[in-house]
């Protein structure tokens, strides 16, 4: 993002570039990693319906790090299905999947998907097996490169204790009030009647995605034997205290979610053909009510996102579009205390430049800082139509004597 600024100077496109860069490939990742998971038309399905979810739409064009939180997990299980999927070069994919763990290290909360893996290799034969088989030379090689990733975050552990608090995603502020964090995550996933926004839509799911996932984690548990169920168990088992530590990091159970999703979608087809083992009509004539859940599916997640946050006026005052509405051509601009760290940081990529007293002949004033200077006139009030406080910029002018 920062060589995008400097390149292309800072714009809503070049603000959103990375975060939609990084949900292309988060989605082209999770269609790769679906269907090493489950059959192809599956991967398909549960694919269209994730990318098509409100959550995974807005944080995608957000702007901001909290696409890693889905990019991230699908990156370290793909890695980790490749390698024990393929039989050339599968000691190159370990050094990738150890340089991408080290990586992750840096996101808040992408450690529990690495505790997750390191659980379910604990816990589970085959996988222990598999790791008793490796060469102790190999091992102690991937494990140097992993800890010459995590080298700089361990040295700004040590400087900054508090970074591990934010890394770990446990909240700053205690005691907590685990009912009300409870109550905020059952309104979150579950309160179909009632929809609301916030920084977010909620619910993050409708109704028929959450019969899907609810249908696939009764296959988890039903076929909990299986190293994905292994790891998906203690993938959720790790986050559920957090989200009820801090309810805002919902966006971390978007991929175990989708994983669930997909395992209902094939309990569904399954279920389905097995009343019809032998009966071709009847098998395909039951992909046509199960093709129209998806596309309902589909067309209700866009709608949501399209109509909820476009035009929905709680979810339109959340957001600022005051970086926009600067004034061409100025050059030196007041703020509020409270603005100046951000607009300091826009003068960096703007020709202005943040003052606490006018010294040209123009001048431009957020909100906040508008008030009488003397020498100088309003000449224009530079506006918002979609918030309530419409006013957000002032620009004044040297009166002449």
């Amino acid at each position: 993002q920062k060589a995008l600024f400097a390149v292309f100077g800072v714009s809503i496109f070049t603000i959103k570039l990375p975060s939609l860069l990084l949900a292309l490939v988060s989605a082209l990742g999770l269609i790769m990693l679906l269907r090493r998971w489950f059959k192809p038309n599956i991967a398909v399905l549960a694919s269209l319906i994730a990318v098509s979810t409100g959550q995974f739409l807005f944080i995608a064009q957000s702007g901001t790090p909290s696409i890693l939180y889905v990019f991230w997990p699908i990156v370290l299980l793909l890695l980790g299905t490749q390698i024990t999927r393929v039989k050339k070069l599968r000691f190159l994919w370990k050094v990738v999947f150890m340089v991408a763990a080290g990586l992750s290290l840096y996101t808040p909360l992408a450690i529990y998907p690495l505790v997750a893996i390191l659980i379910a290799i604990a816990l589970h034969p085959h996988l222990r097996n598999a790791v008793r088989r490796l060469s102790n030379l190999r091992l102690t090689i991937v494990s140097i490169i992993f800890l010459a990733v995590i080298a700089p975050l361990a040295y700004l552990i040590i400087s900054s204790p508090s970074l591990a608090i934010t890394l770990l995603g446990l909240p700053t502020v205690w005691p907590i009030d685990f009912i009300e964090n409870a109550k905020l995550l059952l309104t979150q996933y579950f309160m179909f009647w009632s929809p609301s926004v916030t920084y977010i839509l909620t619910p993050i799911f409708g109704l028929g995605s959450v019969l899907l996932i609810g249908l696939g984690t009764y296959r988890l548990i039903r076929t909990r034997e299986t190293t994905r169920s292994y790891l998906v168990i203690a993938w959720l088992l790790c986050l559920s205290p957090i989200l009820l530590l801090n309810p805002s990091y919902t966006s971390v159970m978007f991929v175990p979610s989708i994983l669930l999703l997909a395992a209902g979608l094939t309990s569904l087809i399954g279920y389905w053909y097995r009343l019809f083992p032998l009966n071709p009509y009847a098998r395909i004539a039951g992909l046509i009510p199960i093709t129209l859940l998806v596309g309902a599916l589909i067309l209700t997640g866009l709608s949501r996102y399209a109509y909820s946050y476009h035009y929905n006026p709680e979810a339109v005052s959340l957001y600022s579009r005051d970086s926009a509405l600067i004034p061409s051509g100025t050059t030196e601009i007041i703020v509020g205390n409270g603005e100046r760290a951000f607009y300091t940081a826009l003068s960096t990529y703007k020709d202005f430049t943040v003052v606490t007293s006018p010294s040209s002949d123009t001048f431009t004033t957020s909100r906040q800082a508008h008030a009488p200077y003397e020498g100088y006139e309003i000449t224009e009030i530079v506006t918002d139509s979609r918030r309530e406080n419409a006013d957000r910029f002032y620009v004044y002018e040297r009166v002449q004597q």
